[in-house]
């Protein structure tokens, strides 16, 4: 059992350090342009966005309706905009870095825009975060059953991380003007998945079962939703390439098409 434990947990850490991956992937380039950052930014929302009404919402929907029947829909519901609410009202108590109605200059102007992507990607540091802990959970229970069917599963999940590691690591980077904190933070949202995988073994599972983690996604999708359109979606489009943004997010919705489709 020990050798198994070890197998599945490696497996989780590699599928987690992808997100990492995609950071550096981000960071790597020799200037982060605007319409790189409005791509980018583009391609997260659409990541995030897939990803919540695709497969989150959908397994938490199966798995409440196999439990109260007729009511699943309505948990699931409940669920989602509980998430939306929950990361509303965290969005209205943290302060903004800087008051966007008090600038009076170039300079001013540069520093909110900065302040604004850090909070960007904080945020949406988060939301991957608590996305990849119970997918760290689901992922190791499954290697201990068997690593074999795990193991594509695993490099599905590696792949689909990738650009999550894009949408931490851009934001941050821009804003602090330090490629390593933005790779540092798209690490943090990845490490997220073998630490769910180590807590969920060692305390949760005696404790969680399937209807808690699929409130817990549908909590997650309505968190994902929300930072997607009031945080991501905006600071794309605030670099004054539209069409860009629209096709980052077109790309990142096929990505995680792509990926999905692959498990």
């Amino acid at each position: 059992m020990g050798s198994e434990i070890v197998i599945a947990f490696t497996l989780v850490l590699l599928a987690g350090l992808a997100t990492a991956v995609g950071g550096a992937i981000a960071v790597s380039r020799a200037t982060i342009s605007p319409v790189f950052l409005s791509t980018s930014l583009g391609l997260s929302a659409g990541v995030m966005l897939y990803v919540s009404f695709v497969e989150l919402l959908g397994e938490a929907e199966n798995t409440l309706t196999e439990a109260f029947g007729s009511s699943g829909p309505w948990w699931t519901m409940a669920g989602f905009f509980g998430g939306i609410v929950l990361i509303g009202v965290i969005d209205r108590l943290v302060p903004a870095v800087i008051n966007p109605h008090e600038m009076s200059g170039a300079d001013e102007a540069s520093d909110v825009r900065r302040g604004q992507l850090m909070r960007t990607g904080v945020f949406t540091a988060g939301a991957l975060a608590l996305h990849n802990f119970p997918e760290g959970f689901a992922v190791f229970l499954a290697a201990l059953q068997d690593p074999t069917i795990a193991v594509p599963v695993v490099v599905a999940i590696a792949i689909h991380n990738i650009p999550e590691g894009i949408a931490v690591a851009v934001p941050v980077a821009y804003a602090t003007g330090s490629r390593l904190t933005g790779f540092f933070y798209s690490l943090l949202a990845g490490l997220a998945e073998p630490v769910g995988a180590l807590v969920g073994f060692v305390v949760l599972q005696a404790f969680v079962g399937p209807v808690a983690m699929a409130i817990a996604f549908a909590v997650v999708a309505g968190i994902m939703v929300f930072v997607s359109l009031d945080e991501l979606l905006p600071a794309a489009r605030g670099f004054g390439h539209h069409h860009a943004t629209i096709y980052g997010l077109v790309a990142g919705m096929g990505i995680m098409a792509a990926g999905l489709a692959a498990l």
